[in-house]
């Protein structure tokens, strides 16, 4: 498949493994002087249910770091949050997105067949409002370097999250690893 690209915009993945610094990183790209002050941000959880506590957690910690001009919407439904939205957009995860994905389509019992066609159909949403977005920063696990638990659930979550993020790469302007904390540019030259 052939990643749609938008002739405009900023488009920018930011990856790295868990707790590398890589959400510190996302919000910064869109901090002043980064962006004009008065421009809104639009912070999107797009992770588990909200009766997740866990969740609840991370993202009310999120906010509480943020500015409070920043808007939150927690939706798993990523691609409509991208469409509808204007302004910036930290989406934050990708991992999560997946993750609700999957529990949506309970991919983690069936086979493929099953469940595989509705995921593509979901990616290519997510891809597609992504690449014609004027401004997100996307942030997403590097699973290339992640343990990969060894049972099928984790190998499911790691193969789709490694393809998903390929596909947004394809059509970010700017890839960014992070790892303690220090950032290094992927892009190609």
């Amino acid at each position: 498949m052939t990643a749609p690209t938008s002739a405009t915009g900023t488009r920018i993945l930011v990856t790295g493994g868990v707790r590398s610094g890589k959400s510190r990183h996302a919000e910064s790209l869109l901090l002043p002087p980064a962006r004009p002050e008065d421009t809104p941000v639009t912070y999107l959880a797009c992770g588990p249910r909200r009766d997740d506590a866990d969740w609840a957690e991370r993202v009310a910690a999120h906010r509480a770091r943020r500015p409070a001009t920043w808007t939150t919407v927690e939706d798993p439904d990523a691609a409509t949050v991208l469409r509808d939205r204007r302004g910036p957009v930290l989406l934050d995860c990708v991992g999560t997105w997946l993750t609700a994905t999957l529990d949506a389509l309970h991919a983690w019992d069936a086979p493929a067949p099953q469940w595989r066609p509705a995921l593509d159909e979901a990616v290519d949403e997510l891809v597609a409002a992504w690449a014609a977005h004027e401004h997100v920063v996307a942030v997403t696990n590097e699973v290339g370097w992640g343990v990969v638990p060894a049972h099928r659930s984790g190998r499911v979550f790691a193969d789709q999250l490694g393809l998903v993020n390929q596909r947004l790469a394809q059509s970010a302007t700017s890839v960014r690893l992070v790892v303690a904390g220090r950032v290094l540019p992927l892009d190609a030259p």
